[in-house]
């Protein structure tokens, strides 16, 4: 597809939080083209249609679509009346606001009747309206319509009706939420698509309205084949926009700023596969180079004498920053004890990953072009320049290599120690980082990762916890060398909860959990103890070998099977408020995190506590 071939790209303002002109100008300042006016953010504004339109103007945005306007075909004759005066109010709006084409939703309507030539001939006659006002009608197939529910239901009366003022608009969401195959749009001609609008959303067994209008999302956030949605409806010649229409309780209460942004980034994103040269190809990644801790003077020692206990080795220190390297083979944690704003007494975060990028620049320049926040960094003479870009939650993603032949890699910035490496207790590597997500990043968060670091998410999953129900998301490379774990409360009222508050933990790798946790044991590492219930139930449910299963009940140990292989993994407790470790291990293509165990380890971390 050439640039010129390139649709631009619209949001509608139901998508945002805020005033009319909040939306307009977050929209504005994300580099949206266009946007599609609802009504009820007009009828709430003070600003007048024509101020609306100037200030759209102002901010370089065109009013693509004003939209909705419900329940006009298919009616008795003074109903017809009524709504064609409602509809020529509406044009007079449209006339100020400097918007061509009206969105039409197929009747809801107790007045209408099940008759296609009926709701031509008065489509027909509105269209004949709009045309004489130089406007157009856009038709839409509700999900939910009293009659017409489907696109090629709504084609069949548009084309019907033939005038050409009247087209059709398609909604992804009230296409694909009621599984209608897409492929049926190819016999729809570009010209007579007047519209196209596009929310993605999660796989749910429940009401389509009310679906709809409470848990659509972003492009690339929910389960939808977008990219292939898409393609079929350029493949008709479509030259509209590409019109954002999410109905989210989260992101119509988020900074409308922050939303415009995340809504931006999954229509870039969304459009990599279609035209592949909008955006930097995002480099191969071959593993987590580290992970950082910021601790305060209070829990440095805490989680220093923890890595020591778990074999780790005091490798390195920042030649200009209070910074420690620890190494265990391909293992790497820093901790930072630099001083920070609004840092928890005794606590210590996750406040950055790294990964291992074929090529650093690249990768950074990807995650400018998906709208990612590069951070300012300070660096000493002859240290690395390393690029690190902000998460969602504010973590801090680098871009690096670590090899010693690389170069600028960033273990030149540490100067050694001396200190002798200890003999290892088992630990090889990082197997992934899981990070507790704000709950308005959580969706965010997944997209951030998928797009700028080309990782591929994985089917979400919902556990009862002790203390709620939690919800976690895990992305990988295809390789699944970098793997991230998000997760999140789904509901979370008052203050008292888990009193570990949004726990962060690093996950390494070892060949063998079982020898690593005695080992680990036997050096008085701070491991978490599960209770023996776990293990009368582990043996009821999946049955492991009896030798094994008293060596998982001695080590504390927990055990995970599924469809390919076996997963065994422990914990440390809970360090510096809110950060633990685990030890994993993978056998025979095993891909999952051990989910059915989580709440297991949440009520075992919560019980020192109590």
């Amino acid at each position: 597809m050439s640039t010129a071939e390139i649709p631009r790209h619209g949001i509608a303002t139901v998508c945002l939080s805020g005033t009319l002109e909040d939306k307009l100008t977050a929209a504005a300042a994300a580099g949206f083209d266009g946007v599609e006016i609802f009504e009820n953010d007009l009828v709430c504004s003070p600003a007048s249609p024509a101020r609306i339109g100037g200030l759209c103007a102002e901010l370089g945005l065109s009013v693509d679509l004003y939209q909705p306007f419900r329940d006009f075909e298919a009616v008795p004759p003074d109903v017809l009346a009524a709504n064609l005066r409602r509809a020529e109010r509406k044009f007079d709006v449209m006339e100020q606001l400097g918007a061509d084409t009206m969105l039409v939703c197929s009747t809801v309507s107790p007045d209408a009747v099940d008759d296609d030539d009926l709701a031509a001939e008065q489509l027909h006659l509105l269209a004949e309206r709009a045309a004489a006002r130089g406007l157009r009608i856009a038709y839409e197939a509700l999900a939910w319509g009293r009659f017409v529910d489907t696109y090629d239901h709504s084609w069949r009366i548009v084309r019907r009706a033939d005038h050409p003022a009247l087209g059709v608009c398609l909604d992804s969401f009230h296409v694909l939420s009621r599984g209608s195959d897409p492929a049926g749009i190819r016999v729809i001609p570009g010209e007579k698509i007047f519209f196209l609008q596009l929310a993605d959303a999660p796989k749910l067994h429940m009401d389509v309205l009310q679906w709809s209008r409470h848990h659509r999302l972003f492009p690339g956030q929910g389960s939808f084949d977008l990219a292939g949605f898409v393609g079929t409806v350029l493949g008709t010649g479509y030259a509209g926009p590409l019109s954002l229409e999410v109905f989210n309780d989260v992101f119509r209460q988020a900074d409308p700023r922050r939303a415009a942004v995340d809504a931006m980034r999954s229509l870039l994103a969304l459009r990599e596969p279609l035209d592949g040269d909008t955006l930097p190809p995002a480099p191969e990644l071959s593993g987590h180079a580290f992970t950082e801790l910021a601790v305060d003077e209070a829990a440095e020692p805490v989680l220093a004498g923890a890595l020591g206990a778990l074999g780790f080795t005091h490798t390195g220190r920042h030649r200009s920053k209070p910074v420690q390297l620890w190494e265990q083979r391909d293992a790497r944690i820093l901790l930072n004890s630099a001083p920070r704003e609004h840092a928890r007494d005794g606590g210590a975060d996750v406040t950055a990953l790294a990964v291992e990028s074929s090529d650093p620049v690249a990768s950074a320049r990807r995650a400018e072009s998906l709208l990612s926040p590069v951070l300012p960094r300070e660096t000493g003479a002859d240290e690395a320049a390393l690029s690190s870009v902000a998460a969602p939650d504010g973590t801090a993603v680098f871009f690096c290599r670590t090899g010693e032949a690389a170069p600028g890699s960033w273990r030149e910035d540490f100067s050694p120690t001396g200190n002798a490496t200890v003999a290892g207790t088992g630990i090889t590597g990082t197997d992934h980082v899981s990070l507790t997500q704000p709950f308005d990043n959580f969706d965010e968060a997944a997209l951030f990762y998928r797009s700028v670091l080309g990782l591929r998410p994985e089917q979400a999953t919902e556990f009862a916890a002790p203390f709620g129900l939690v919800r976690s998301r895990a992305v990988s490379d295809d390789s699944a060398r970098v793997r991230i774990a998000l997760t999140v409360a789904r509901l979370r009222r008052g203050d008292w909860a888990p009193r570990v508050p949004s726990p962060q933990h690093v996950a390494f790798t070892s060949d063998d959990a079982i020898a690593c946790a005695a080992a680990l044991r036997e050096r008085g590492a701070p491991l978490l103890e599960i209770p023996g219930n776990y293990y009368d139930d582990l043996d009821a449910r999946l049955a492991p070998p009896g030798e094994l299963l008293a060596t998982l009940r001695e080590h504390s140990v927990l055990y995970d099977r599924d469809e390919t292989g076996a997963f065994l993994h422990f914990y440390t407790d809970v360090l510096g408020g809110r950060v633990f470790f685990e030890v994993v291990q993978r056998l025979d293509g095993y891909t999952g995190y051990g989910a059915n165990n989580a709440p297991v380890r949440m009520a075992a971390h919560r019980h020192p506590h109590a």
